[in-house]
């Protein structure tokens, strides 16, 4: 029985000893290398911003206002709001703004559905770039110069730095956490050490002319994620902009987290399983980001990393005092990833408060595993904000 005691704690320690050791990686290139900043470029391009908006009537209006105070010249840009199942007052103001409303109420809703059907609507073609942004985003007034630097600077693909609107509860400060987390990890982490940014579902800008040959291609519920196969498969770098922020609004209801985080966890699952389909082509072709990709999606969850790591160390710990040392270790080291991650403005007595919550976030990703069954086919609406 010790003996087998011994050889599932190894083969436990290895696996989760892995997953810590890639994170920590990452998170020590996030943190001891700046990025440094694009230069002004002399042209500017014509650029193209898409925010689908299904039922955001709330905080739509915000979000549009932010894109028409923008210092880029008026004529260089145009906004495209696709309206699904917005009230028909918030069609009126936004009627009444510079922007291009297309209305649509399709049988089955998603973000997928949305950008095609304003890409094969446009009146006009010939942009340079185009802007994905959710409708509860908020940007600032150089948001779009900044990401035509990097446009003409020969960039294709991009990812704007992603960070919590003010967070007004624990929930929503966990979930800032997390995404801060994941912006120094996957990405700022990986554009350091010469790999691609993760794309995270808004604040991406690509090329006009590769997106609209690929927005076809998306038919999933987790776009995103196919458009990082896209790219990867053509060898395309995708650059994260740690200096460009995009403001979005946080979950703070757990009903609200779990159902998002669902949707997040089947559509990793299924990315996986699709994206190991060309497994034998990225190989061939030495297409890294292709081969970290999939790495990545063979990852836990973070709350479900530290979950875990802590229940068996404590258990290790009862069992067998001195099986469990390296145990402690694997579990300082991941909170020693998460803490160089997360920025120093974050790290006050308010949110360091909000970890109680913690275990119940835990249970819930936990109980996510046993309902993935049509979260990754069906569209799952995340209500933000109380």
């Amino acid at each position: 029985m010790e003996k087998f005691l011994y050889i599932i704690d190894y083969i436990l320690f290895g696996i989760l000893g892995i997953s810590v050791g890639y994170l920590f990686i990452f998170s020590f290139f996030s943190f001891i290398i700046k990025q440094k900043r694009y230069n002004v470029a002399i042209k500017k391009g014509k650029c193209l911003v898409l925010v689908p908006a299904y039922r955001e009537d709330a905080v739509i209006m915000d979000t549009v206002n932010s894109l028409m105070e923008q210092s880029y010249p008026a004529d260089l840009y145009e906004v495209v709001v696709i309206s699904d199942q917005m009230e028909d007052e918030t069609n009126q103001l936004l009627f009444k703004q510079r922007v291009n409303l297309m209305t649509i109420n399709p049988f089955k809703s998603s973000k997928a559905y949305a950008l095609n059907f304003a890409i094969n609507n446009l009146n006009k073609f010939d942009f340079d770039f185009v802007i994905i942004l959710d409708a509860d985003n908020i940007v600032e007034k150089d948001f779009i110069s900044d990401i035509n630097d990097a446009f003409q600077f020969g960039i294709i693909a991009i990812q704007a730095h992603r960070v919590a609107k003010e967070p007004k509860n624990d929930i929503a400060v966990l979930d800032a956490f997390s995404e801060e987390i994941n912006n120094s990890i996957f990405r700022l982490g990986h554009v350091n050490i010469g790999l691609s940014s993760a794309l995270v579902g808004s604040g991406m800008a690509f090329s006009y002319d590769w997106f609209v040959k690929n927005v076809h291609k998306l038919t999933t519920s987790w776009e995103d994620k196919e458009l990082e196969l896209l790219l990867f498969k053509e060898g395309i770098f995708i650059e994260y902009l740690s200096y460009v922020y995009v403001f979005d609004q946080k979950t703070e209801k757990q009903k609200a987290f779990y159902n998002q985080r669902r949707r997040w966890l089947a559509s990793q699952f299924n990315s996986l399983s699709s994206g190991v389909k060309d497994l034998g082509f990225a190989v061939k072709n030495l297409r890294l980001d292709y081969l970290d990709k999939l790495f990545q999606w063979l990852l836990l969850p973070r709350v479900i990393l530290i979950g875990l790591i802590s229940v068996i160390t404590v258990a290790i710990t009862i069992l067998n005092i001195d099986m469990s040392v390296k145990w402690w270790v694997l579990l300082f080291i991941l909170f020693l990833t998460f803490a160089a991650a997360i920025p120093d403005n974050m790290i006050v007595i308010r949110n360091i408060k909000s970890l109680i919550k913690l275990p119940i976030l835990f249970i819930l990703m936990f109980l996510n595993f046993f309902r993935l069954k049509g979260a990754g086919k069906t569209f799952i609406h995340t209500t933000k904000g109380g």
